[in-house]
């Protein structure tokens, strides 16, 4: 009986490939992985057609689906690359980690003790006691990442650039498991493992050898993280396995496979055994022995696609580039930092923003892999799917935006489906608003699938096994639970959204009842908007709008009976969050139009506008909204003005006055010239003190104006006192009518009219 261990780092092709020569020839007859024994019986799947990395087992906690882990594969994983031996060569192939249901039990454990026990302090205690006198940043480093230790006791600073050299471009593939094994041995030397959860896995790991070797297998292949192999060469050396483990509780799991993206497997997305150029990585499986040109080419064809020039001349100037470089550091081939740099200088010609779409594109990549149709899923999920083939939206981790018309049964369906995801927290799209495009019978998305929205539907499966089951169910308890006006309304507008008839008929119950109890003005006013909306989607989506109007009536009596008295007595932070629900109110009576409600709404407004002990921003926006609805005459506005902005108004409620009539559009203001000339009348009475002291205000009244409107008020200030002939100017800086001159046009009527061959004073 032989154990033969090869240490691997993941995720490398130098790795992978020596791992599957040294396979061949090897010819075990068992293959011990480090990986969740959990996912085991999924393992079968590895043979399907359809299973094209990368791809990750997901194992999970069956009744706490959040609490999960991933375990990411893709062509150039050496445990990918020896499962897939042991399925091509009929061996058994085994994990041999610690079981994530022993994993997950722990980690409850410590939630329960309030963390008392972290990881972190775990190091900390067994660095504490380390028998190797190490500087603590190496000692640090070698905790994190120990090949990095070799590369900077090589002469490397870059110890990605150093492991690419040494291992993954790496032809000759002799001796390498050989060299990795003493090199681990040599940094583990006299160190115990970092943590407690590092002695229980590598203890595991011995067990599941031992318990091989029992069964009579006689050629042990143990594929496991570069760092563990110096512990699993002799099992029977390490006493006290037994004990370590025994009594570990455990916790009921789940196993499947899922897509994965190269993105995920880069350190960038957080991946603890992540790499940084994925692509790159790939592109070395793919061309071992020849990578730099087609490197080259394929950076060149990304650049043109974009409509950049790249030539054939200068992929080939390129390649030499990175052939020289590499010349010149001693290296035997180009790595990706030559390539980098010739790409950027001959390609690129020394821009960046070209450089980062290549390295986002190429050297990371969006790529996403398959799974079997008969992967085990939860239901939900398999509802998704379907709805996903019916409805041709095709997940992809590319961004697409989405024009979706309502008045199409397909578009439609799309739209129901994107807003009950929504509500079960899986925000595959986000809606946008696109300028200058309107319409209820239209909708604008972005899309972007994401890996990990496959815990949220395993999380989400508890509500129902179909998305429309799962959302309603969701919303209603939900709706039982909120106490907030608001929250219920702008829950049942997305029920609405969603089409979950029961959803909407449970949440207009619950919004009768809350509504019937609430007294908070601000609540009842921020409820409005969603209800508003709801009214106008109803002859798109066939909501009936009749059950929405009485209760919205409803809220609305209830609001301008209390508007008036909620407006006094406010500090100035309680006057901004006023105007805010104010002007939601106001944006929903606009938009429902019915007249009733507007002439009860503009006349409480009023009444809110001529009350002189309601703070003065608060009495400002109440005047430009009815300004602006060309309720107020322009003299009414000429005396409200002037009584408002009299010596006997404090200048502090004075200048939030004109604050709150500012806000809005320029252009209305553009013309009420008695306004500014009041407003220029009153800050000329300012005293210097006052004047300094009230700036703050004034300048964040004009500060939401664009610069034409506010270059054109300030040419109005400018001309306001001169003679009446002289002409105001227009957002864009230009005269409305030039000032005439007669004497000096008909000088030259003599000219013009010999350019037109016509005469003038009979000549």
């Amino acid at each position: 009986m032989s154990i033969h261990v090869f240490g691997i780092r993941h995720h490398g092709p130098g790795c992978a490939r020596a791992l599957r020569a040294a396979l061949d020839e090897l010819k075990p007859d068992i293959l011990l992985i480090e990986g969740p024994p959990d996912a085991e019986h999924v393992l079968p799947l590895l043979t399907k057609e359809e299973m094209k990395p990368p791809v990750a087992l997901l194992v999970y906690a069956a009744d706490k689906p959040n609490q999960a882990v991933f375990f990411p594969f893709t062509h150039f994983s050496p445990e990918w690359q020896a499962l897939t031996y042991g399925m091509q060569h009929n061996v058994p192939a085994r994990f041999m980690d610690l079981p994530h249901a022993i994993h997950f039990a722990r980690q409850r454990e410590t939630d329960e003790e309030n963390h008392s026990e972290t990881p972190i302090e775990a190091e900390d205690e067994h660095k504490s006691t380390q028998s190797v006198a190490v500087p603590q940043e190496a000692e640090q480093l070698l905790q994190d990442d120990p090949l990095a230790m070799l590369s900077y006791a090589a002469g490397y600073e870059d110890h990605e650039g150093w492991w690419e050299q040494q291992i993954e471009q790496r032809l000759d593939t002799t001796g390498l498991f050989e060299g990795i094994l003493e090199a681990m041995t040599e940094l583990r030397s006299g160190r115990p493992p970092k943590n407690e959860e590092e002695a229980l896995r590598e203890a595991y790991m011995r067990q599941t050898i031992k318990a091989a070797s029992k069964e009579g297998f006689q050629r042990i292949a143990v594929v496991c993280g570069a760092w563990h192999a110096p512990v699993l060469v002799d099992p029977e050396a390490h006493k006290g396995d037994t004990s370590l483990l025994k009594g570990l509780k455990k916790v009921k799991v789940e196993a499947t496979w899922i897509p994965w993206t190269n993105s995920r497997l880069s350190y960038r997305s957080g991946y603890g055994a992540g790499i940084y150029s994925p692509g790159w990585y790939e592109h070395l499986w793919a061309f071992p022995g020849n990578a730099t040109p087609h490197w080259m080419a394929r950076a060149a064809h990304l650049l043109r696609e974009q409509g950049m020039d790249a030539s054939s001349a200068s992929v080939i100037e390129a390649v030499r580039l990175a052939e020289s470089l590499a010349a010149l550091r001693d290296m035997p081939q180009p790595g990706l930092a030559d390539a980098h740099e010739a790409i950027l200088t001959v390609l690129c010609h020394g821009e960046q923003a070209p450089m980062n779409l290549i390295r986002e594109k190429m050297e990371i990549g969006e790529r996403m892999g398959t799974v079997p149709s008969d992967a085990p899923v939860v239901p939900l999920q398999r509802d998704l799917e379907m709805h996903q083939r019916r409805l041709r939206l095709k997940p992809s981790t590319e961004i697409v935006t989405l024009d979706l018309d309502l008045r199409k049964e397909t578009d439609l369906g799309r739209s129901q489906l994107l807003h009950r995801l929504q509500l079960l927290h899986v925000p595959w799209g986000t809606p946008v608003h696109v300028s200058g495009k309107s319409g209820t019978f239209h909708e604008y998305w972005r899309l972007q699938w994401k890996v990990d929205f496959v815990i949220a539907l395993i999380e989400a499966n508890v509500w129902g096994n179909t998305i429309a089951e799962a959302a309603a169910a969701y919303a209603i308890d939900q709706a039982r639970n909120t106490e907030s006006l608001p929250t219920l309304t702008s829950l049942l507008n997305e029920c609405i959204l969603a089409t979950l008839p029961r959803a909407v008929e449970q949440l207009l119950q619950e919004l009768q009842k809350r509504a019937a109890v609430t007294a908070d003005i601000h609540h009842l006013m921020r409820a409005l908007p969603p209800l508003t909306t709801i009214v106008r989607y109803g002859d798109v989506r066939n909501t009936q709008a009749d059950f929405i109007l009485p209760i919205i009536q409803g809220l609305f009596e209830r609001i301008v009976i209390g508007l008036p008295g909620a407006c006094s007595s406010l500090d100035n932070d309680a006057a901004k969050q006023m105007i805010e629900s104010i002007n939601q109110a106001q944006s929903s009576v606009a938009l429902l139009e019915i007249e009733a409600l507007q002439e009860e709404w503009y006349a409480t407004l009023k009444r809110i506008m001529e009350d002189e002990q309601i703070h003065g921003l608060v009495r400002g926006r109440c005047c430009r909204i009815l300004l602006d609805q060309q309720i107020l005459p322009e003299e009414e506005l000429q005396r409200l003005t002037g009584l408002t902005l009299s010596p006997a108004v404090p200048a502090t409620q004075a200048a939030f006055w004109i604050e709150g009539i500012l806000q809005g559009s320029g252009l209305v203001m553009l013309h009420q010239d008695n306004l500014w000339r009041v407003l220029d009348g009153w800050v000329s009475m300012l005293t210097t003190d006052t004047f300094t002291q009230l700036l703050p205000i004034l300048r964040r009244a004009f500060s939401g104006f664009a610069s034409p409107e506010r270059r054109a008020m300030g040419e109005k200030i400018k001309h306001l006192h001169t003679q009446t002939t002289q002409p105001t100017k227009s957002v864009t800086g230009q005269s409305s009518e030039a000032s005439f001159d007669a004497a000096n046009a008909r000088l030259v009527l003599p000219t013009l009219a010999q350019i037109l061959g016509v005469t003038f004073d009979d000549r």
